[in-house]
C-alpha cells in the first residue's frame, strides 16, 4: 500500500511525497539525511494529509496533481480531510 503526504514545514510552506511507510517518513525529514533536500532547512515538519492508493503509478499520479494546485487548494484539500 502506498500513500500520498502532504507536510507543513517550519517555514509555513507545503511539501508533498509519495512512501510505503508515512511514519517512517516524517521521521526521516525531521532528522536525517534521508529527507528530502527542501525539507531539510524548513525543520521541523508536520504531518497534515495523508491518503492511501493501491499502488505506486496511482500515488505519484495524485502526487502530481496535488504539486500543480495552488496553495489555496492546498489549504482546502487538508481541511477537508
Amino acid at each position: 500500500m502506498w500513500s500520498v503526504y502532504i507536510l507543513r514545514c517550519a517555514g509555513g510552506t507545503c511539501y508533498t511525497g509519495i512512501t510505503t511507510d508515512v511514519k517512517r517518513r516524517v521521521k526521516e525529514h525531521n532528522g536525517s539525511v534521508l529527507g528530502a533536500k527542501y525539507t531539510r532547512g524548513r525543520r521541523p515538519v508536520k504531518l497534515v494529509y495523508s491518503r492511501s492508493v493501491k499502488n505506486k503509478s496511482l500515488a505519484a499520479k495524485e502526487e502530481y496533481r496535488i504539486k500543480k494546485m495552488t496553495r489555496l487548494g492546498k489549504i482546502k484539500l487538508i481541511r477537508v480531510k
